[in-house]
């Protein structure tokens, strides 16, 4: 794992968008299209902004992916992982080859499936990740499956999990927020060539620690990146304030 660490998330989001396009741009280069995963949340604002800079990326020869979305949630939620996607990305990159989005309010074991089909006829190239405040990599909360090797999986959310959606204001009250997601699975993350993990702010410096300090296991998910072979971690002196 390759740590970075920046003045503050407006630098960080600059260094870790600009690797995760040339790493895109290379494997359009060599393979002739790419395969990415993109994370969601208010601590990829400036990573996503910063990747979409590029101009020099043809994004007619990438398929998108995404990390997890909320079982039940509609997508003009302004939670919705998709509608964030939707209006973040998406419409930003009219020429896409594909997207696949999570669908939470479709049936569940025909979306699994769905989603599970679709990732395997792609396998990641890059994937762009956060860490959650207690330490979760997309929605796998402590303990996590480290486990399955089903692509997507049912998760129930913890109350850190749910009250760090409700500080950031996703959502009115605890009562909104709800208690299950689907979510790419350890193992299927992991399968990514690359990975650039962005995680800005002091209220991420506990996770990010034990990220990297703790041995590897799932009752601190994101200790899982020790292990990945081709791991880049962009932090900002408050998330890093801990090391």
């Amino acid at each position: 794992m390759e740590i970075i660490v920046s003045q503050n998330n407006s630098e960080l989001g600059e260094k870790a968008g600009k690797s995760a396009a040339e790493k895109i741009k290379k494997i359009i280069t060599e393979n002739g299209q790419a395969n990415i995963i993109l994370a969601t949340g208010s601590s990829q604002f400036e990573t996503l902004s910063n990747l979409l800079k590029d101009k020099s990326i043809d994004w007619s020869k990438v398929n998108m992916f995404h990390l997890d979305e909320y079982i039940g949630l509609s997508e003009t939620h302004q939670a919705s992982f998709r509608k964030y996607l939707r209006e973040r990305f998406i419409t930003q990159v009219p020429t896409l080859m594909s997207y696949t989005l999570i669908n939470g309010e479709a049936d569940i074991d025909e979306e699994l499936k769905r989603l599970g089909e679709k990732i395997r006829q792609h396998p990641i190239d890059v994937a762009l990740v956060g860490i959650g405040e207690n330490g979760h990599l997309a929605f796998n909360d402590p303990p996590a499956d480290f486990d399955t090797e089903e692509p997507y999986i049912i998760v129930d959310l913890d109350t850190a999990c749910r009250q760090q959606q409700l500080n950031e204001g996703w959502f009115g009250s605890m009562s909104e927020v709800p208690e299950k997601a689907i979510s790419m699975s350890i193992r299927q993350i992991m399968q990514s060539k690359s990975m650039i993990c962005s995680v800005p702010d002091e209220r991420k410096a506990e996770a990010v620690r034990n990220a990297i300090k703790q041995t590897v296991s799932p009752l601190f998910p994101a200790s899982i990146l020790q292990n990945h072979p081709d791991c880049e971690l962009y932090l900002d002196v408050d998330s890093a304030s801990l090391l």
